[in-house]
């Protein structure tokens, strides 16, 4: 019987010191299958990970690079199957009729054929729960092994079990901390209460749709007119909801290219692809118990659809690059300036997707519904653009506010905003900010050119017309209301992009690039406006 001598304890020592180090992952276990390697003597060693039917390396010593590459599927190798079903570590008799998995991949060698084999089932938790992983060692020579005893190999695996455990406690506290940190930055980033103006009955009535599904777990589709304040009923929701103290992570849709979609909603782990030198949560685990703000959900290409429904459906995102399931608790808020209805008739939009999101829609009136709030809005705006300019007072003229009222708001309440940081910047610069109060008048305002350029000149102040003529614009006004905004926009729009096609010779990139959008997008646009084939 062979001489039993004792291994060296040092190695092993050396690895719980390493749990008082700061080293990635990566480092830990390279570090600590060559501390196993120091103390028991062979040509191989590999840490392997279970994630499903599969195990990872994670660690190599002794194979060639490209093991570290492959994916070894358990029911493909029964000596990983016996490792991993046994309780104690398992030896192989040189002679075991059972293909090895590292066959051939041993590095620096001409022999094809590992003669000693052993390995242990790594287990994190109670001793029958599923194994976390495997740790093997491999030799050329038969009888490498004879000189451990199987209590000094089950000491070996204990430590290196403990080790794993302690480094994976750690890894799972830095996770955290991670998680946390871009929490609180989503958080102090989402700025003040959101607070919505106006006190007409479309305004009352929005007040009390929200009022009625914020607290529930429904997902709520927010529909309207660009500009309208979509981003703000949203941020009013996740406020009024139960959820209000977690972050509301917001997506905006459209400005994502789309090969980065994946990546951005569900995350990526290391060397997922190029580029991805760390892994990194997706906005979904951002998301985990607090609320999800798909802005612009409508520009979302088809494949990046199907895999948001997916998610919604399960409750169970994967990062790109890996096989491991993670939970996920989040309210769905989505919001779009598109007849989704419309979109899913023409192809663009999966139906079932449409119906998962829109479990409670919530329209958003237009400005022009709202006449009675344009005026409060403008004192908000006003108030804010005292703050910014450093004046000390910016009040309308009374013909300032005809206007104001009169004007047809087709770009809604981001179009107010500006028009009054505008004027309120031409006034403060005319009258002098040191001025005690700078008074908006209608030249400052600009609204005069648009409203006799545009399809809103019939909402120019009708001080100057005939009772007859005011009758006429009033009906004039009402017809166009109705119109369908979307025809008007995407002509506007076909109009640009066939301007810019024509400077830039039909370059696509390039009349993206002067367009500031991403070629993906402009592609999809126009997609959809006809000007390609999809």
């Amino acid at each position: 019987m062979p001489a039993q001598t004792s291994i060296d304890i040092q190695p092993f020592i050396d690895i719980v010191e390493d749990l008082n180090r700061d080293l990635l992952p990566a480092q830990r276990y390279q570090r600590m299958i060559d501390a196993i390697a120091r103390a028991i003597p062979c040509d191989a060693i590999v840490l392997l990970q279970r994630q499903a039917d599969w195990l990872l390396p994670l660690a190599v010593r002794g194979l060639s690079p490209e093991a570290m590459a492959r994916r070894f599927a358990i029911s493909h190798h029964p000596r990983l199957q016996h490792i991993l079903a046994a309780d104690q570590p398992v030896r192989f008799a040189a002679d075991s009729s059972l293909p090895d998995p590292y066959d051939g991949l041993v590095a620096d060698s001409q022999q094809l054929h590992v003669h000693d084999c052993m390995g242990c089932a790594i287990r994190l938790g109670e001793p029958d729960a599923e194994s976390w992983g495997v740790l093997t060692l491999d030799a050329m020579d038969a009888g490498t092994f004879d000189r451990i005893s199987a209590m000094e190999l089950r000491a070996c695996m204990a430590a290196v079990t403990a080790a794993i455990r302690a480094a994976q406690h750690i890894q799972q506290l830095q996770a955290e901390a991670d998680h946390q940190h871009q929490v609180v930055q989503l958080l102090m980033e989402s700025g003040p209460s959101p607070v919505l103006i106006g006190n007409s009955p479309a305004m009352q009535a929005i007040e009390q749709e929200i009022a009625t599904v914020a607290d529930s777990p429904l997902s709520v589709l927010v529909t309207g007119e660009t500009g309208v304040g979509k981003e703000l009923v949203a941020r009013r929701i996740h406020q009024l909801s139960g959820r209000h103290q977690e972050a509301l992570v917001q997506v905006n849709c459209a400005a994502l290219p789309e090969n980065i979609i994946e990546s951005e909603l569900f995350g990526h782990v290391r060397g997922a692809f190029s580029g991805a030198v760390d892994a990194r949560s997706g906005r979904f685990e951002l998301a985990d118990g607090g609320t999800l703000f798909l802005d612009e959900v409508g520009e979302l290409p088809l494949s990046a659809q199907a895999k948001l429904l997916r998610a919604l459906q399960s409750g169970e995102i994967q990062r790109v690059g890996s096989d491991q399931l993670i939970s996920v608790d989040v309210r769905l808020v989505a919001a779009t300036n598109r007849d989704l209805q419309q979109e899913v008739k023409a192809g663009r939009f999966r139906a079932d997707l449409y119906h998962r999101l829109s479990v409670y829609p919530l329209p958003v009136p237009p400005l022009r519904e709202r006449a009675d709030d344009v005026l409060l809005l403008a004192g908000f705006f006003l108030e804010r653009n005292q703050q910014r300019l450093g004046v000390q007072r910016l009040r309308l003229s009374p013909d300032a506010m005809k206007q104001l009222q009169a004007y047809h708001w087709p770009g809604n309440v981001r179009e107010l905003e500006h028009l009054l940081s505008r004027a309120a910047l031409r006034a403060s610069h005319e009258q002098g900010r040191n001025r005690r109060v700078i008074t908006l008048q209608p030249c400052h305002l600009g609204l005069q050119s648009d409203l006799l350029a545009g399809p809103s000149v019939e909402a120019a102040s009708p001080l100057s017309v005939t009772h007859t003529a005011q009758t006429s614009m009033q009906a004039e006004r009402d017809m166009r209301t109705v119109m369908d905004m979307r025809t008007v926009m995407d002509s506007y729009q076909r109009q640009l992009i066939e301007q810019r096609l024509a400077l830039h010779h039909n370059n696509l990139a390039a009349t993206a690039r002067s367009l500031g959008l991403d070629r993906s997008n402009l592609r999809r646009t126009m997609q959809r406006l006809g000007m390609m084939s999809s």
